[in-house]
């Protein structure tokens, strides 16, 4: 079932959104300063290719103080942006019942968009 929704999930713009998440990853990284935030947008980009299956957890241990203060540094450069996009994809695709799966997925990313730094993606079991 992940395989069919993974599938839907391409075809109604995740190919899209991955493509975007690698290019901002790709240009972050050309800088030094900006490696630690590239991985991130590396990390959002592995979601979006294939969001079905996968879950985001907190990593152990937690990031600490370091963590913390990139996140806000994120939130304050590219993260809300990045959140407020997903969550208006997530209502424009929760209006059909056939989309409420793709709006949950953009839910999920709307919490690694706002605060990527201390959490993981792993696959569901």
């Amino acid at each position: 079932m992940n395989l069919l929704l993974n599938i839907v999930w391409i075809v109604f713009g995740g190919f899209l959104i991955a493509l975007a998440y690698t290019l901002g990853a790709v240009l972050l990284c050309i800088t030094i300063i900006g490696i630690p935030f590239g991985i991130q947008c590396f990390k959002l980009a592995l979601l979006a290719i294939a969001p079905f299956g996968q879950e985001i957890r907190e990593k152990e241990p937690p990031g600490g103080a370091l963590a913390v203060v990139m996140n806000v540094l994120w939130i304050i450069l590219p993260g809300l942006e990045l959140a407020v996009a997903h969550l208006v994809l997530a209502a424009f695709f929760a209006i059909t019942i056939i989309g409420l799966p793709l709006a949950a997925q953009h839910l999920k990313m709307t919490r690694l968009a706002l605060l990527p730094f201390g959490f993981r993606v792993v696959d569901s079991a």
